[in-house]
């Protein structure tokens, strides 16, 4: 980039820009084994063990059947899904009404993680009487049928009903795969009608919506039902006694009444708008996430998809954590609604990382507190002491709008006698933009492949050129470094010569506009 003096820059790219790709998924590039695998037990025998186990002697030792560890539980249920090759899967898919089919690979991480709730997801549909068959896939040990099935990725999440595939869109705790799934199988609103089913449904849900009705019928009604079938996420309650529903939502008036309980301090929020379908889900939407999120790898896409664009991310050891908790959810309850906030665990790089680098702080190891504008892709940073009343008094100018966007800087450096003069975040406004002199710029990365030929062709220049006062040579390292006017944009490649001649053209017009 070639700056002349102020009032009018003129710009020439001596380097490539970057794109940072993020993907949930990881494409399979395996192929099928050359011989095929003996076919697994079939469903029936596999439901039949479950009977037998289920039904244990009553003169079994009670203490000894207690003491099952998780590992066993997890066995006992991973065996209630049904593991699909090349010679089951079509039978298993034509042949029930509904499948819940999980494609992964044995070494992906995220595959890892949804595996154990998956399979406590499929005891616990079984327990409740189910349709839906849950199975599952090794998609690098058969990617033909795994791309027969449209699995293009680990994990997929998909449900064939009568043969046909629907994307799963619910969340990845087992309780969640549960409610997408029942939901998607005629069953999207559960109903109350006694103290006992409520109290039941209590221990089994942690969020839910309730919805009290004179009669299950009416307009309103109709709007509570296409909004349960609508919402991927939230369990569904509806009652028509209101002592029945008070066991849930103990604050109710009156009939034809909407609220979403959660399992945190502000756990109740009454719904007060009119009864239509899209309003139901906007008020969900906003209404869903816990005063304080914290980040996993689970609930991060429904999470990075809130209508709250204004989201403030709290860095800090789960220790440190601890403490701020309690006041930090004080300060969320004054921004419902208007501000999202989430913790990350500043040890977990694979979370914390990717956040920190954008702030040139991925070093850290002390508590921070930064917001993001997910509408504006801007981001910014609390700069003092994160006590309560600090993160109070930043997350308020976020919202006015009087907190200054970060960009990001190295130290200072020490140019004494540089024949490349090298420009920072802090530095870019004083050394480039206000310079009396002409500013031929170079910005590059450390890993760009060009780059290195690039600078040498700079230092040649910077000598060649040393004796004109009216030019300065710079560079800036593009991924430690940000500015408001550092644009930067794709260049073709240049050689000494044509640079050298590109820089007396620009040099020959910045002193005629002078005259």
């Amino acid at each position: 980039m070639l700056f002349s003096k102020n009032p009018t820059s003129r710009f020439l790219l001596l380097t490539l820009t970057f794109v940072l790709l993020l993907s949930f998924s990881i494409n399979i590039n395996a192929s099928d084994p050359t011989n095929s695998e003996d076919d697994s037990d079939d469903l029936e025998q596999l439901l039949a063990l479950d009977e037998q186990e289920d039904q244990l002697p009553e003169d079994q030792d009670q203490e000894s059947s207690s003491r099952f560890s998780e590992a066993e539980v997890l066995s006992k249920a991973q065996r209630i899904v049904l593991e699909l090759n090349s010679d089951n899967s079509k039978r298993v898919i034509d042949e029930n009404e509904f499948v819940l089919l999980l494609g992964y690979a044995p070494w992906c991480v995220r595959s890892a993680e949804l595996m154990p709730q998956f399979a406590e997801a499929a005891t616990s549909l079984k327990e409740l009487g189910s349709p839906v068959l849950m199975a599952k896939l090794d998609a690098e040990r058969y990617p033909k049928v795994a791309s027969l099935l449209d699995i293009k990725g680990f994990p997929t999440l998909l449900l064939f009903v009568n043969g046909t595939s629907l994307a799963y869109t619910g969340g990845f705790s087992a309780e969640e795969i549960v409610i997408w799934a029942r939901k998607k199988t005629g069953v999207p609103v559960i109903r109350i009608n006694t103290v006992t089913e409520a109290e039941d449904f209590l221990k089994k849900h942690h969020m839910f919506v309730i919805g009290l009705f004179e009669k299950f019928e009416g307009s309103d009604y109709k709007a509570f039902i296409k909004a349960a079938m609508s919402d991927n996420e939230i369990q569904f309650a509806e009652a028509s006694n209101i002592e029945v529903a008070k066991l849930l939502y103990p604050d109710i008036k009156a009939t034809n009444f909407l609220g979403i309980v959660k399992s945190e301090p502000e756990r109740y929020t009454a719904y007060d708008g009119t009864f239509e379908m899209e309003n139901i889900l906007q008020f969900l939407d906003y209404n869903k996430f816990p005063l304080v999120t914290k980040l996993t790898e689970l609930n991060s896409v429904r999470v990075y998809s809130s209508p709250v664009k204004l989201q403030v991310y709290v860095f800090a050891k789960a220790d440190d954590f601890k403490t701020l908790l309690e006041p930090l959810q004080d300060v969320a309850r004054k921004f419902i609604t208007k501000l999202m906030f989430i913790y990350i665990d500043i040890v977990d790089e694979n979370l914390a990382k990717p956040f920190l680098t954008l702030f040139g702080l991925e070093e850290s190891k002390n508590t921070l507190v930064t917001a993001f504008d997910n509408k504006g892709s801007s981001k910014y940073l609390l700069q003092s002491d994160p006590t309560p009343s600090n993160i109070e008094e930043f997350c308020s100018g976020l919202l006015h709008g009087s907190i200054s966007t970060y960009f990001k800087s190295q130290p200072i450096p020490d140019n004494n006698n540089a024949s490349v003069l090298a420009v920072v975040g802090k530095t870019f406004d004083d050394l480039v933009l206000n310079s009396p002199k002409n500013v031929l710029l170079e910005v590059y990365t450390p890993w760009c492949i060009n780059c290195e030929t690039t600078s040498k062709q700079v230092e040649k220049l910077a000598k060649h050129f040393k004796g004109l006062d009216s030019l300065i040579f710079a560079k800036i390292d593009a991924s430690a470094n940000e500015h408001p006017k550092l644009q930067i944009k794709l260049s073709t490649k240049s050689g000494s010569k044509e640079l050298a001649a590109f820089i007396n053209k620009q040099v020959r017009q910045a002193a005629k506009d002078e005259l």
